[in-house]
């Protein structure tokens, strides 16, 4: 057994081509950068691409295999340079009845472990999606049927971002999974937790005690790659090591989550659409304390305390430690061109981040972003909490 570090969501934003995968993404997302971002950069050796039922990103697909530089896995999963694994997969939209009996939305993230079932699974879902070249599009099916079109090509569904305000079932669907997925709620093997939530909020709901959590970045763009990740203990890399991480089998496991802290997630508080701010007080806030407004985007920490059924958190005996990762690139002081110096010196962001010591980092970049560096591993900035689709931001304690 030996330990790698794994980021399952990652957006393609153009074909190699030019052609549009996922609209809000960067142009320079297609599978080959992702690759070499991963392999070259970030020192991630799981990759989950999930807008790989694209036929534009199947097409890039075929023909990055043909340039020898990777191949696909027996065992599922395309290995690049022999340091990371593609997992190919396909974030879906589901069309669900919300607990009001109203029309709901939720991501859906599909892995499969061969281009030949992503393609079959691309075919089939032509016929219940609108536009299949273009990522995370609404289909007319509900999760609890999805599930088993999936299941027909070999994949495995894992509810995505699961507390966020916009396309999540918690979020905007339902307080209870088991609803939405009825006898099939235990072929759900995990779920992922979304940047405003953690493992501390999300086991404050019984239903979630035996589902595995990860923590996943959601990348729009190369930098934001490895911003939440999850270290998990395998024997190798590939699509079934994988799937027994999930369901924690034969010793493999998820070892770490990595996330940041939800406080930093743009969804982690209330916020109204009238005054256009933060709407501070006591969770759960359900309206504006100035205009007394309920046009309000509600806050990951707000819906969590309306759903939750526990009084306060308590994880299952398996459930890994939940570590506060701050990205070099949310770190004060730290500019683009200091990141590159650090990777073009150092290797990987991973390098940096959990093997390096401050007087290594200091030796090289000076006293001053040393420190910043240092303080973000040590938790020792104060938050300025994120909400309404902005971002948090870190302030010197």
């Amino acid at each position: 057994m030996y330990e790698i570090f794994a980021d399952m969501h990652i957006h393609i934003g153009r074909s190699e081509n030019g052609k549009p995968i996922k609209i809000t993404a960067a142009r320079s997302l297609n599978f080959a950068n992702i690759a070499k971002e991963c392999a070259l950069r970030k020192g991630i050796n799981l990759a989950g691409i999930i807008d790989c039922a694209s036929p534009y990103v199947i097409e890039d697909i075929e023909n990055f295999l043909k340039t020898g530089e990777a191949y696909e896995l027996e065992k599922g999963g395309i290995i690049y340079q022999n340091k990371v694994c593609i997992i190919l997969g396909s974030e879906i939209e589901t069309s669900e009845v919300n607990d009001d009996g109203k029309t709901g939305s939720a991501h859906n993230l599909c892995y499969f472990p061969h281009l030949s079932d992503i393609k079959g699974f691309s075919h089939e879902m032509s016929y219940h999606i609108k536009n299949i070249t273009l990522s995370s599009q609404r289909c007319d099916l509900s999760a609890y049927d999805l599930i088993d079109i999936v299941e027909k090509y070999n994949g495995i569904l894992v509810p995505a971002h699961c507390f966020t305000p916009h396309k999540s079932f918690y979020g905007n669907c339902t307080s209870s999974l088991k609803r939405i997925f009825k006898e099939k709620y235990d072929k759900i093997f995990a779920i992922e937790l979304g940047l405003s939530a953690d493992t501390y909020l999300a086991d404050k709901i019984s239903e979630l005690e035996t589902k595995t959590f990860l923590t996943n970045s959601d990348a729009h763009s190369l930098p934001k790659i490895a911003r939440e990740y999850n270290k998990m203990q395998v024997e190798d890399i590939n699509y079934e090591e994988f799937i027994k991480v999930l369901k924690r089998e034969d010793g493999r496991k998820i070892l770490s989550n990595y996330g940041l802290d939800p406080k930093l997630g743009k969804y982690h508080r209330t916020y109204c659409e009238i005054c256009n701010k933060q709407i501070q007080g006591v969770a759960p806030v359900t309206k504006c304390d100035t205009c007394d407004s309920r046009n309000i985007t509600m806050g990951v920490f707000d819906r969590i305390e309306i759903i939750k059924d526990k009084s306060e958190s308590k994880s299952p005996s398996f459930r890994p430690e939940y570590i506060y990762q701050i990205p070099l690139s949310f770190i004060p002081g730290l500019g683009q061109k200091s990141i590159e110096k650090l990777l073009n010196h150092f290797g990987t962001e991973m390098t940096i981040l959990h093997k390096l010591s401050n007087d290594d980092i200091e030796a090289f970049i000076g006293e001053k972003i040393a420190k910043n560096i240092e303080k973000a591993k040590n938790g020792n900035f104060e938050i300025q909490e994120g909400g309404g689709g902005v971002y948090g931001h870190l302030t010197a304690s």
